[in-house]
């Protein structure tokens, strides 16, 4: 069924690279016009998850999770929203564990890996409706958490949840944690470690017993944080253990499902072994689409139109509908 792909996104002319495509979407992008309903779900272990809810009654649902230091407030998720709302879809937006505004109870945060979270939600959300057609959308760490949920386990409800669309993928995690760290890419990585500092100052306020912010001085990279506190905390022996365990790219001959992953060429954030061809070539269930442009959670397209419609979100909701691109 499917190939490894090029597509036709085509960026505007002045975002003529990776970190333009990267950075212009996530900090200009004007404001998306959407209403969310906002829900708080108690966890098994006494945790809480946020979800914003949009749309109208319908028998179609899009589940949409965000990536790394994201929320259901960002452009991105606000965008791949409104697509789906638009497109009669019941949506979804759900907030990681201390994020959304709030910080969560427990002393584990979420990670790249955890699953169980996202099978939380999804059991939740088909016991608020009789649907027929269920979706789960991703970005970045989200997609990475989407891949790893269909490719994991064997799901009872194949017949519902039906399509997996995720885009900038970090597939390898190590790897990709190793390419994020490197002199281009300070200004990210500098971000999301003050982001994750400033939550680990926060929980150890909360629970002092647990956590410390005293290896703060030894954290250099998102590396060095996930050695020091996102492995331990959630049971992995090391940051490498973590990666290992959690990477999408070890999870995706299990998929089973019509999915697919687009991880533009020019994406800063993703190394080599995010671009899987040789593997993927022959999965009767996946298609990779590799577009030359598109940056990191970019895919701004070169004109919006009347739509204002990215052309990620387009294709989501292609794929979604049709199955195919």
């Amino acid at each position: 069924m499917p190939l490894i792909h090029s597509h036709d996104y085509k960026p505007p002319i002045w975002l003529f690279n990776g970190h333009l495509q990267t950075i212009v979407p996530s900090q200009f992008r004007k404001a998306v016009p959407l209403s969310y309903h906002r829900e708080r779900v108690s966890t098994p272990d006494k945790d809480f998850l946020l979800l914003d809810w949009a749309g109208t009654a319908s028998d179609k649902l899009a589940i949409i999770s965000h990536g790394l230091e994201g929320d259901s407030q960002r452009p991105y998720m606000r965008g791949m929203a409104r697509a789906f709302v638009q497109a009669g879809y019941r949506v979804l937006a759900w907030n990681f564990r201390g994020c959304g505004g709030e910080m969560n109870h427990t002393l584990r945060f979420y990670h790249s890996g955890a699953t169980t979270d996202l099978d939380f939600i999804v059991h939740h959300a088909l016991g608020q409706g009789h649907f027929k057609k269920v979706v789960l959308v991703g970005f970045s760490l989200g997609g990475n958490l989407t891949l790893k949920y269909f490719g994991e386990r064997d799901h009872q409800h194949h017949a519902i949840i039906n399509k997996a669309i995720v885009f900038s993928v970090p597939l390898d995690l190590h790897s990709s944690s190793l390419k994020i760290g490197k002199a281009s890419n300070f200004i990210y990585s500098q971000r999301f470690l003050k982001n994750l500092k400033k939550k680990i100052s926060e929980k150890e306020l909360q629970m002092p017993e647990g956590l410390s912010t005293r290896h703060f001085s030894q954290i250099k990279s998102l590396k060095d944080f996930d050695d020091f506190y996102t492995a331990p905390l959630h049971g992995f022996k090391d940051a490498v253990d973590y990666y290992t365990q959690c990477s999408s790219l070890h999870y995706l001959n299990g998929i089973k499902i019509p999915t697919l992953i687009v991880n533009a060429k020019n994406d800063p954030f993703l190394s080599e072994t995010c671009y899987p061809e040789k593997l993927l070539i022959s999965h009767p269930n996946v298609y990779f689409l590799a577009p030359d442009e598109g940056g990191h959670v970019g895919f701004m397209p070169r004109g919006l139109g009347k739509d204002n419609m990215f052309w990620s979100e387009k294709t989501a909701v292609h794929f979604a509908e049709n199955g195919y691109l």
